[in-house]
């Protein structure tokens, strides 16, 4: 059939179904009443629903060049969440939008979403195709499909009719959100033309002592997540990579180079490497290294550690692990340390004799520096032997514990001054996939008996980290922790769907949820986890399980995260209800916290708030990366909200940039923003930024607080604002008063100030933030506050924008009394503490 008559056809198929377009046009506007919306997505299902409108059906136009005003949430990260032949249609009873489209290329999903005015969207919902009459709205509005050319591009998609105030309405939301967009991608690189004619600014900041309220003293904490090689091969101290043989090529989607023999390997040609099953050392450790020895003290079994094996001289090293003689008496064996130029720098001798599993230890003392070196098995007679758990670790772990952590790295995460610590995810706490959630009880308990498990970000978890280390950690630092359970439902993300229920297997998927029936159990899991933490040493029996791994008194949790941030679907909601119920009716002292999605605005968001106010959650957990500007011109943010509503815990957040950098300007963005957070510390009870580690040479996300390597610890510019704020906090909140000679908005939000009060020294700190290309010359008044002694030190981090290794600088500050000038540098962060106790000046 001719194409042009198809379309006529259609056309008539439509206006037999709505009343035909007015000739005659709104006389006050001179614009149409009634035009032709088109809706559709681009074909490689990347681009999310898109509208282009028409006065007459033939000629259109595309709607905000092409904005996407929802996009499909199915599927793993980010591109990989695709949108195909959406239909969109709209009921006559109500006028609600409903959208269907396919989720992924095969469209074996489906997904579907409603709107009341195409700008707003609820919560998606996803399910097969056989199940799409059960979403099909009824009396809609007729839709033709169609095809048409937008911008010089064929697109296929739905064509209805609609009034022009329709159309009007998505154009404006488009042109606010873009107009926002704009503001927020305002960048330093553009000052120079932005603030081309600035002169220095004058300021004056009256600080009102009786103008005070009391804010959280848990503002400042720390999140960590096994990302970037955090846990094993970072802030966990074992130097023995794959110690267990447990590596599997499904930890890296397949890698047939991940497996269990992964950083081993066998010197001598009289030697052979390889991997049993049978009689382990427990079931969750099922796999172990067999070593075939043909010529005595010829063959040796090596491990190269996480990018070498780092050592210092003198220092003393234990060394562990599981045995048995399979074939042979077997006897002497060497453990080294070799150098990259194979020479032996510590070595001491075990007998291996037994024939059932038996653990020996001995410490190795090196005698000198090694950045790479390996770890060498030298077995002295001939023989098969079994080897597992095989373990080397400094003694100089931080607080010297057994087990322990990389001190270096500890300390630096101490020296925040956390007054928290979020452990252990992220997408980590909720895995890929329910087969994938963390099992907290599978991290405790004797190392062998540990269950490992796939880590979501494409490596393996010993959990020699688990969550008895984790409790120590908090503990050591002096930090509250707060443990976070998926809330019955696996990360957004996932990239999985299988799991057995009832010995089946269920395509259960990123939008499914822990089976009903399994439910109770997962409840109890999680109850149980307040009781290890909580519970009576004697009287308990996970209590006892603590006090038996060397800890009999509790850890004293007061908190406890139930999500993070995931879609707010019926799937979720369902089992979020469940648990919250269950820790609230058994542990009501400890504070629930919830989640309301991965940014700070749209339906996830909405619909989280909506479902923890109808609740009474007590806390929530919110997510944002987001570009410097956003923090620049968002510092009003938490001014608005409902104080009588759940409190907020920031439990992920940071500035990015283009190449993502941690720089002067995304530190100086987030000491901007933290002004205004610490002035609504009534409502926002706890902040941590995110990710905290990233090793060198393995990072799947940045930026990130603290980069490392085998040697060397490296804090970055971000990591100093943090820690400006963690070791300057207060529990008291001081308004102030700031007055600038120049009244230009774009001035104005560029400078921070927040006073607080730390009633434990009766400090007072003032915080001063300059994110202008010109000094700011304050003068600051302190109304109102008695100054006992007038001294003070100031901290002040400064300099240009894209400058990666800047450091803060301290020294001493003169004060003479309550009125005195500060000049604020360009580009800069200023602490100013006035000791009211000369005792806590250090």
């Amino acid at each position: 059939m001719n194409k042009k008559l198809m379309n006529f056809l259609s056309l008539c198929l439509l206006f037999s179904f709505v009343l035909p377009i007015q000739a005659k046009v709104n006389t006050v506007m001179n614009e149409p009443d009634q035009v032709y919306l088109f809706s559709y997505s681009n074909r490689d299902g990347k681009s999310g629903l898109k509208f282009a409108w028409s006065p007459d059906g033939e000629k259109w136009f595309s709607v905000a060049d092409g904005f996407a005003y929802v996009n499909s949430d199915f599927g793993p990260w980010g591109r990989a969440k695709t949108m195909f032949k959406p239909h969109l249609m709209q009921t006559r009873a109500d006028g609600k939008w409903h959208c269907i489209w396919e989720a992924t290329k095969t469209g074996e999903a489906l997904a579907y979403v409603t709107s009341p005015d195409l700008q707003k969207w609820e919560a998606q919902k996803y399910f097969s195709p056989a199940e799409r009459s059960k979403y099909e709205p009824k009396d809609v509005f007729p839709t033709i499909e169609k095809r048409i050319w937008i911008n010089g591009q064929e697109q296929e998609g739905w064509m209805q009719q609609v009034s022009y105030a329709t159309v009007k309405g998505i154009i404006r939301f488009a042109e606010a959100k873009k107009y926002r967009q704009s503001l927020y991608a305002e960048r330093t690189e553009q000052d120079p033309v932005r603030f081309a004619n600035l002169k220095p600014v004058k300021a004056d900041i009256c600080v009102k002592a009786d103008e005070a309220k009391p804010i959280s003293d848990h503002l400042i904490g720390i999140f960590f997540e096994d990302i970037n090689y955090a846990a094993d091969g970072g802030l966990y101290a074992e130097l023995v990579q794959n110690r267990d043989f447990e590596y599997a090529p499904t930890d890296r989607g397949n890698d047939q180079n991940w497996n269990s023999t992964h950083s081993w390997s066998v010197r001598g040609e009289n030697g052979k490497l390889s991997i049993a099953t049978e009689n382990p050392i427990h079931p969750n450790n099922s796999h172990y290294a067999v070593l075939e020895v043909n010529m005595p003290a010829e063959v040796s079994l090596v491990n190269s550690g996480f990018d070498g094996i780092a050592v210092k001289k003198g220092e003393k090293y234990d060394f562990s692990f599981f045995s048995r003689m399979l074939e042979g008496k077997g006897g002497k064996m060497f453990v080294n340390l070799v150098d990259k130029d194979g020479t032996i720098i510590a070595q001491t001798a075990v007998n291996v004799t037994s024939k059932v599993w038996k653990q020996q230890k001995t410490v190795l003392t090196a005698t000198s520096d090694a950045a790479a070196a390996s770890l060498s098995l030298v077995p002295q007679a001939v023989g098969k032997y079994a080897f597992d758990m095989v373990s080397l670790f400094p003694q100089k772990t931080f607080k010297g514990r057994k087990n322990g952590l990389r001190a270096d790295l500890a300390q630096t995460l101490a020296d925040l001054h956390p007054r928290f610590m979020r452990f252990p995810g992220g997408c980590v706490a909720h895995g890929d996939g329910i087969d994938n959630i963390y099992d907290w009880k599978g991290s405790i308990g004797p190392l062998e008996a540990r269950k490992p498990l796939r880590n979501l970000w494409g490596y393996h978890q010993t959990r020699g980290l688990g969550y008895h280390e984790y409790f120590l950690f908090c503990e050591d630092m002096g930090a509250e922790p707060l443990p976070v359970v998926a809330a019955g439902v696996p990360c957004q993300n996932s990239g999985t769907c299988a799991h057995h229920s009832k010995g089946e297997l269920t395509c259960m998927g990123q939008q499914g949820g822990i089976p009903m029936e399994e439910m109770p159990q997962y409840i109890q899991d999680v109850l149980d986890l307040i009781e290890y933490a909580n519970g009576d040493a004697r009287n308990t029996v996970w209590g006892k399980k603590r006090a038996e791994a060397g800890h009999p008194k509790p850890f004293n949790l007061k908190y406890i995260g139930i999500g993070n941030e995931d879609m707010i679907t019926e799937v979720f909601v369902e089992r979020f209800k469940m648990i919250f119920d269950a820790v609230k009716e058994k542990y009501p002292e400890v504070t629930v916290i919830g989640t309301v999605g991965p940014f700070y605005e749209g339906t996830d968001y909405e619909v989280g708030w909506d479902l923890a106010t109808e609740l009474g959650v007590p806390m929530v957990d919110e997510h944002y990366y987001v570009e410097p500007g956003w923090m620049i011109h968002n510092q009003d943010y938490y001014d608005r909200y409902d104080r009588k509503k759940s409190k907020v815990y920031l439990g992920e957040y940071a500035a990015h940039l283009p190449g993502r950098p941690n720089n002067v300007e995304t530190a100086l963005a987030e000491a901007l923003y933290l002004t205004s957070v610490e002035r609504n510390a009534d409502v926002v009870a706890m902040t941590s930024y995110a990710p905290l580690l990233a090793k060198e040479g393995h990072t799947q996300w940045s930026p990130d607080l603290i980069y490392f390597n085998n040697a060397e610890v490296k804090p970055t510019v971000g990591y100093y604002t943090q820690q400006m704020y963690g070791q300057n906090s207060g529990n008291e909140y001081i308004a102030s008063e700031v007055k600038l000679d120049n009244s230009w908005d774009a001035v104005k939000k560029r400078v921070g100030v927040s006073v607080v009060k730390d009633s434990r020294t009766g400090d007072y700190i003032v915080k001063l933030v300059n994110m202008l290309p010109v000094e700011v010359s304050a003068q600051v008044k302190l109304n109102g506050m008695s100054l006992t002694h007038p001294s003070a030190t100031k901290t002040v981090l400064a300099g240009d924008p894209k400058d990666k290794g800047v450091k803060p600088v301290s020294s001493d500050f003169k004060l003479e009394g309550n009125d005195f000038p500060y000049v604020m540098p360009a580009y800069s962060f200023t602490v100013i503490r006035i000791y009211q106790n000369m005792l806590t000046k250090k």
